[in-house]
């Protein structure tokens, strides 16, 4: 029976950028083949299928567009534009902080890559430190990126 909205799913995925390099995957031999256990910190245990929910939004758009009309045991390969995925970048979303401010703010001093979490629940990453003034980006980190993904669907509810 073709997946539909309202159905639960657990699939298999491999996300990869236009350019081939992985960003994400739930498939442990993938992770291990790229190196991702080992390089990230991440455990073998962080990489199972996805179960959830069609179109409730627990995942992005793009992929739950794709699987209704899928079947069990099936495999696809998709590319998710930006709008279907996490939104297009937006330059208002990158913020300016006085060093100072920003130290009293977070408790740490300003360092790029350090990640930090406003009082509004945004997440964002600190891209630039300069004598007059931090940087932080406020976007999602796969904002503004086309996104291919391998799928299979593993069972269908």
């Amino acid at each position: 029976m073709p997946i539909e909205r309202g159905d639960g799913v657990t699939i298999h995925y491999v996300g990869r950028f236009e350019d081939g390099s992985l960003f994400d995957t739930s498939r442990q031999e993938v992770a291990r083949h790229e190196d991702l256990i080992t390089a990230q910190g991440n455990q073998p245990a962080d990489y199972a299928p996805l179960s959830f929910t069609v179109g409730r939004g627990d995942i992005i758009e793009g992929i739950e567009e794709a699987l209704v009309g899928m079947e069990e045991g099936e495999e696809r390969t998709i590319e998710v534009p930006p709008e279907k995925a996490y939104g297009e970048f937006e330059a208002e979303k990158v913020r300016e902080y006085d060093p100072e401010a920003f130290e009293e703010m977070v408790g740490q001093e300003p360092e790029v890559g350090v990640h930090v979490e406003a009082k509004n629940e945004l997440h964002g990453d600190v891209t630039a430190v300069r004598d007059d003034v931090v940087e932080v980006d406020f976007n999602h980190e796969l904002a503004g990126r086309t996104l291919v993904f391998d799928i299979e669907v593993i069972d269908v509810r």
